[in-house]
């Protein structure tokens, strides 16, 4: 791809799989508010726009403060004990490094919980930058995320390349004016994404060697 200097990556569903971690706390939450539990799928389909989203779907509004305060305690376990890289992410950042690219983090996932995971995944190395939605008046889908991070490197949406996995993550691409790439090994579906024109979709992350 040419002009293109800098590489956003969306994080969980994208770089790491934290889905595990997530239903646990989640459901854990739920069981101390006297909530009935959720199943996986419905969990993985209610991610993306953040904590306090996810909690506020399925908490009525005078539960949700304390729910937050539950899930995020038990989380900060839950993420150590039960994330993993997803295959090749490793090898590809190395890759991606020595081709000269900038490497940037942008997720809905608060900052405190992303750094959390790519420190403990041993990621910090490879990331000139990271941006979190609690760090901004707006998170995705609006493409203030996108647009903060290609100002850090003094770039313009056309030297930049977004890759997420899900829905929001293709309409914030989109606002944004940025090419995106929607890797489908998170919560995204295909048809849904399609629509929002994206520039590739992807089966797996490792196929970024051949289209960068």
């Amino acid at each position: 791809m040419k002009n293109i200097k800098l590489v956003i990556f969306d994080l969980d569903g994208t770089l790491i799989n934290a889905f595990a971690a997530i239903n646990i706390s989640f459901n854990y939450t739920m069981h101390r508010l006297g909530y009935p539990q959720q199943a996986a799928q419905t969990i993985r389909r209610a991610v993306g726009w953040g904590d306090k989203f996810l909690l506020k779907t399925f908490l009525l509004s005078e539960d949700c403060n304390k729910g937050l305060l539950i899930y995020r305690r038990h989380h900060k376990k839950t993420l150590l004990k039960d994330s993993k890289l997803y295959p090749g992410v490793r090898r590809l950042l190395i890759y991606l490094k020595s081709k000269g690219y900038f490497l940037a983090i942008a997720s809905n996932r608060p900052l405190f919980f992303s750094r959390l995971l790519i420190k403990h995944h041993g990621l910090e190395r490879y990331f000139s930058s990271i941006v979190c939605a609690d760090t901004l008046k707006q998170g995705k889908p609006h493409p203030q995320i996108l647009q903060r991070s290609i100002e850090k490197f003094s770039l313009c949406p056309s030297e930049a390349v977004f890759v997420g996995d899900m829905l929001i993550d293709a309409q914030t691409g989109r606002r944004a004016k940025v090419k995106t790439i929607i890797v489908l090994s998170g919560s995204g579906i295909r048809s849904e994404i399609r629509k929002q024109k994206p520039f590739r979709i992807i089966k797996r992350i490792t196929s970024l060697f051949r289209i960068l």
